[in-house]
């Protein structure tokens, strides 16, 4: 798991290691981290993505047959910084890409996302195939990769799989610097002060996905029979699409009091580029993708879930 201490690598590694066994997931991230489950349930390296030898050795060393490539600068943090932007999510994928070109026995997964997409796209719906016309570095380097991952499997066979993340909403991580990120905040501030502030219109309409639904959907695609995934640049998946507002009042449900002040920002104008709902239907065809929660399940066990972290105490 190549960087593991993000949003969607801490839950995934844990994940495995609870399939799996413990010694058999090698969690990494450019970064020491602290003494925590992730750092201490299982072996830990610290490795840089960009390092050809260093992850080549990694592979090597210990016989990888799997590797999960999260590292990545996303969206909103990503326009701080283009070039070194471009340079992590561009080099990374084709230093795996190279390895496993090498490496036949080794199945990649990389994440893409629904910033692929751009103004030009239909919004409602969106298609597997459609127009693609990204207005930030991070929808650009996903599609290039995507077309890259493509490349590298009609060309040298490299069994690469992908799936086009949501928005991911996980208690488990703190948000990661992503545009769709209010949805994980807002949770943590509606227990702690009783208020959010944010940075997107109340009635923004975005693609989501509770985490425990996007770690079914990846490894479902990376457990499916190499003839069932007939998309080798990256797939559709979906779950639900909500606004801020809709969040806010499923959260007025449980806590009645919280308020949500409306404050949007340049993420405003990324999170316009981007499609309101998704049409998944391939991979539902071709390795039976269905999501299990909806907003109502999620906003409870969310809530649930952080109010257990803060207070030790469930009720809502």
């Amino acid at each position: 798991m190549i960087g593991a201490a993000g949003q969607i690598g801490t839950d995934l590694v844990l994940r495995l290691r609870n399939e799996l066994s413990a010694d058999q997931v090698i969690a990494t991230d450019v970064k020491d981290i602290p003494a925590s489950e992730l750092r201490d349930s299982g072996p830990f390296k610290i490795l840089d993505v960009l390092d050809f030898n260093a992850v080549a050795n990694i592979v090597e060393s210990n016989n990888i047959t799997q590797v999960y490539l999260l590292a990545a600068l996303l969206s909103a943090t990503a326009e701080q910084n283009p070039k070194l932007a471009w340079k992590l999510n561009m080099e990374g994928l084709f230093n795996l890409l190279d390895i496993a070109k090498e490496k036949r026995s080794l199945k990649i997964f990389w994440p893409s996302s629904i910033a692929v997409f751009g103004p030009t796209t239909p919004r409602v719906n969106t298609p597997q195939y459609t127009v693609m016309e990204p207005v930030t570095v991070y929808g650009v380097s996903k599609q290039a990769g995507e077309r890259w991952c493509e490349y590298y499997h009609q060309k040298f066979n490299v069994d690469v799989r992908s799936i086009r993340y949501p928005g991911l909403i996980s208690y488990k991580s703190p948000p990661g610097g992503g545009t769709t990120d209010y949805a994980v905040d807002i949770f943590h501030k509606a227990i702690n002060d009783g208020k959010y502030e944010c940075f997107l219109k109340a009635d923004t309409m975005l693609p989501m996905m509770y985490m425990p639904d996007a770690l079914d959907a990846t490894l479902q695609i990376m457990d499916a029979p190499a003839a069932s995934i007939k998309i080798r640049s990256s797939y559709n998946i979906s779950a639900i699409s909500f606004t801020p507002e809709m969040l806010a009042a499923e959260i007025r449900k449980h806590l009645p009091s919280f308020e949500m002040i409306v404050n949007p920002d340049f993420r405003q104008a990324i999170a316009e580029s981007w499609p309101d709902s998704i049409d998944d239907s391939m991979a539902r065809k071709h390795w039976n993708w269905k999501e299990s929660f909806g907003i109502e399940s999620m906003t409870k066990d969310m809530l649930t879930h952080i109010r257990e972290r803060y207070f030790h105490n469930t009720e809502l």
